[in-house]
């Protein structure tokens, strides 16, 4: 399958429309995301190898949010054990119908279900690892902490959660540089100042930051005994939390 270029928002629109996971946004995710996520190469390359070091001998792992299946793959490259299975999770059927013919093309042996529904929807039982890579930022901020908790208690003992984010700054001094930095990292892989305008007015409202202490509180209080960053990129962040 083809990789297509992201020119989504290089025309202007006459008015903006909320930023969605459509069949235009699944052609062109891949160049999207790694022209838009600083790290993001990174991120996936060592979910996988997380997946690796963590998961058990007969136990699910959970890609929520899977979109293309970047991060299902990954594990699914990593994994020692057969007898464990993979569960991808995205509420858009364009990016599932891709992902599926991403998956197909891949010739490992780990199992893998790809599921459209909600993640607030879907069981975690019995998992060694669960990822959420660039998700949780577009649930309601008052499901979150439910979505945690839910995640914690269908981990195994010794199990990890790896949680990626764009953040905000607590300083709005640090925050707008962030901001600022990440639209230069944009402006850099040949995004135009129009594309960054129009991609965030479409994000605006959709996508909603938190601070890294929110997050790490969050999982604190779902009863992760330990929780912190092991990627940070500008406002990018990823976290593993240890059950």
């Amino acid at each position: 399958m083809a990789e297509q270029r992201d020119n989504i928002y290089a025309h202007p629109v006459p008015e903006p429309t909320a930023f969605r996971f459509d069949d235009r946004v699944a052609q062109v995710f891949p160049d999207m995301i790694r022209r838009s996520v600083p790290g993001y190469s990174t991120i996936i390359a060592m979910t996988g190898l997380l997946a690796g070091r963590f998961a058990t001998p007969g136990s699910r792992l959970y890609d929520l949010g899977c979109s293309l299946g970047a991060s299902t793959l990954a594990m699914r490259q990593n994994v020692q054990h057969g007898d464990c299975r993979i569960v991808g999770v995205d509420n858009s059927a364009a990016m599932l119908e891709r992902c599926r013919g991403v998956i197909d093309t891949d010739s490992h042996d780990v199992p893998v279900d790809l599921v459209c529904s909600n993640l607030q929807d879907v069981p975690v039982t019995d998992a060694s690892v669960v990822v959420l890579n660039f998700t949780l930022q577009f649930i309601a901020r008052e499901e979150r902490d439910a979505v945690i908790q839910h995640i914690y208690h269908g981990l195994r003992p010794g199990g990890i959660m790896v949680l990626s984010e764009k953040v905000t700054f607590e300083d709005p001094h640090l925050d707008a540089l962030n901001i600022d930095l990440h639209h230069d990292f944009k402006r850099a892989n040949g995004y135009s100042d129009l594309e960054i305008a129009q991609k965030r007015d479409a994000l605006d409202g959709f996508l909603r930051r938190e601070t890294l202490q929110q997050h790490r509180k969050r999982c604190h209080d779902a009863g992760f005994g330990s929780c912190d960053v092991w990627f940070q990129c500008f406002n990018f962040a990823s976290l593993i939390a240890l059950k």
